[in-house]
């Protein structure tokens, strides 16, 4: 094994790792947007924070 196969090797890696990457945050995504999401916030800096509550 020489210093082409090696880097071969390590591009195939960085190539499954990113794509995989992609395909969990693409389901991840879409499995939020389910039905019964309206009591839910959108997004994370939406979250009930302490400062929103003066009363």
């Amino acid at each position: 094994m020489d210093q082409r196969d090696l880097l071969f090797i390590v591009m195939i890696l960085i190539g499954v790792s990113t794509l995989t990457v992609i395909i969990v945050q693409w389901v991840r995504s879409r499995r939020r947007r389910g039905p019964g999401d309206e009591e839910r916030s959108g997004n994370w800096w939406e979250g009930p924070w302490g400062d929103d509550r003066k009363g």
